[in-house]
């Protein structure tokens, strides 16, 4: 498949012609120049071709002049080109005596070049009007671009200053429980804030998967301000793609479980989160494990009271699939996982 800038390769071409605008000197040089090659073209193959051809080599010469360097050369090269045709190959010969033969045969020279010269013109015309057109439009969405971006930011900004607000008020509350409650809030709309900037795209290109969820749970450790975690990202999920509306659902839970695996399995030191996204029924599973002091004896997501993880579930619920905690597999930790339906994710 040609890449776009060979797909535009040709059209560049044509939008420089006509050629020499500045310097109409080498212009009408290149006419002259070219007739008298189309003169000593014709003279070298007179003795080759029939009677009746006189203009033979002289019609290219208009075309191309005018072609590449505008209406004016190619007038220019069919005037000297008419003339010279007129002199040595209408009869009489070596003359410019106007007989009928001689003018009918110059008026079917000046027909043909007169439309080949204003076919080449308006073809000029409608490319100019083109490429002005084409300008406007990259333009129009260079604009477009900005203002998008530009409106991202702000939300984004405004999303950050909603965080603090619920942060500063937390600070100012007695009961444990509200703090923590504010804290929280605060800490989810600050996600939003962060990932809003980069969320959608202008042209409404979807987000990839993979690198959307590894990016997330970066920020996620690098916010908790933990040197002590190491991180592994699997990502086996091709060219699998998600709706940008379901994005901030499925950061929301995966911040959740990587938030849990920080401030509950690995509080006591040091450990590993390890996230891996992978296919699954054609939709798509997202795995959070951690090697910390794992979950409490008897626990029971559907009765568990924790505000994040009643969230967790209702948003994986959203995304037509579900969240699930339960202890690793092999060793100590957690494992989180959520699983999203094949019909938000698009390959």
């Amino acid at each position: 498949m040609n890449s776009a800038a060979e797909t535009d390769r040709p059209f560049s071409l044509l939008q420089r012609l006509p050629l020499a605008r500045d310097r109409r000197w080498a212009a009408y040089g290149f006419a002259i120049v070219a007739s008298l090659a189309g003169l000593v073209l014709r003279q070298e193959i007179d003795s080759l071709i029939p009677a009746g051809f006189q203009y033979l080599t002289f019609f290219p010469v208009v075309i191309v002049t005018a072609f590449f360097f505008g209406v004016g050369p190619g007038i220019a090269a069919a005037v000297l080109s008419g003339l010279a045709a007129w002199y040595y190959f209408i009869p009489p010969f070596d003359s410019f005596d106007l007989s009928y033969a001689a003018a009918l045969a110059l008026g079917f020279y000046l027909v043909i070049v007169t439309v080949d010269i204003a076919l080449v013109h308006w073809m000029q015309r409608a490319n100019a009007h083109l490429a002005q057109e084409r300008a406007r439009s990259d333009k129009l969405a260079d604009t477009r671009e900005m203002l998008f971006n530009e409106l991202q930011h702000r939300v984004g900004n405004n999303l950050q200053m909603v965080a603090s607000l619920l942060a500063m008020q937390g600070h100012g509350l007695k009961g444990p429980i509200a703090r923590d409650a504010l804290a929280d809030a605060a800490r989810r709309v600050a996600l939003i804030g962060r990932i809003q900037r980069t969320l959608y795209s202008h042209d409404g290109e979807q987000l990839a998967l993979g690198s959307f969820i590894d990016t997330i749970v970066r920020e996620t450790i690098e916010a908790s301000g933990r040197k002590d975690i190491g991180y592994s990202f699997q990502g086996d999920i091709g060219q699998a793609k998600l709706d940008p509306s379901d994005a901030i659902p499925a950061a929301l839970v995966v911040t959740e479980a990587v938030s849990n695996s920080i401030e509950h399995g690995l509080s006591a030191g040091a450990g590993t989160i390890s996230v891996v996204v992978q296919e699954q029924d054609g939709g798509c599973r997202i795995e959070v494990t951690d090697d910390g002091a794992g979950l409490p004896e008897g626990f029971d997501l559907a009765a568990a009271d924790s505000l994040g993880l009643k969230i967790a579930s209702n948003l994986a619920r959203s995304l037509g699939g579900q969240f699930t905690l339960a202890p690793r597999n092999r060793g100590h930790g957690t494992l989180a996982a959520l699983d999203i339906s094949a019909r938000r994710v698009q390959g």
